[in-house]
């Protein structure tokens, strides 16, 4: 579902009227446009999605790799993220931190400041999504009425799949986590399939890769 600038508009006020720490200001221009929400009620497929979902994952490995420059004794990319927006999901923030960092080798995510992507909590007609202004921002926002249809957890590890670098595939089994709330909410499975984590391993090494190779 693409986000107008009406849409975000409104989802800003209803962050606002609820008291809640609105999205970023920097999200609030035309260039922004959400990934698919976790749902697959009005899944297209579409390649602006995918689009999207690439312009992110880039967005989130720039800042992570010059971050890492700085570093380059540490092997594994280290990926910054902010919490402090979502309490109320902050140990399925947790959780799904330990989830990916136990599943890969080239990337690890880190709560922190200076950080790379934010989580943002609300209400949202649109469901939780992954969202990039296309300069170099990004933020997953996760949405409370669907935190108590679906599983929190398998939600939060999802959208942060778009973090890094995974696009959804609601047609999928819950043994993928990428088919988010397609399988249905009794699929509760927080875990990437064994192709999701050699996928995004991938991902961050041929970035390491690049980075090296422009030194």
């Amino acid at each position: 579902m693409k986000l107008s600038i009406l849409a975000l508009s409104a989802t800003l006020g209803l962050a606002l009227a609820g008291g809640l720490a609105a999205v970023p200001a920097a999200a609030a221009t035309a260039d922004t446009a959400p990934l698919q929400g976790y749902t697959a009620s009005s899944y297209t497929g579409s390649a602006t999605e995918q689009a999207n979902n690439k312009a992110f994952y880039q967005a989130v490995m720039k800042s992570a790799l010059a971050k890492q420059a700085a570093n380059p004794w540490v092997k594994a990319v280290v990926v910054t993220y902010d919490p402090s927006n979502a309490p109320s999901f902050a140990g399925q923030i947790a959780s799904s931190a330990q989830i990916w960092n136990s599943s890969e080798r080239n990337i690890q995510l880190r709560a922190g400041s200076n950080a790379d992507f934010d989580y943002y909590e609300g209400n949202d007609s649109r469901g939780s999504y992954a969202s990039t202004d296309g300069h170099g921002r990004g933020y997953v926002f996760l949405d409370y009425s669907q935190a108590q249809q679906y599983s929190p957890v398998r939600i939060v590890a999802h959208e942060t799949g778009h973090v890094l670098g995974l696009p959804d595939h609601y047609s999928g089994p819950c043994s993928e986590l990428m088919s988010g709330g397609g399988p249905g909410p009794s699929c509760t499975n927080p875990y990437p399939n064994a192709t999701e984590k050699r996928r995004v391993d991938s991902l961050w090494a041929n970035g390491l890769a690049a980075q090296a190779a422009a030194r």
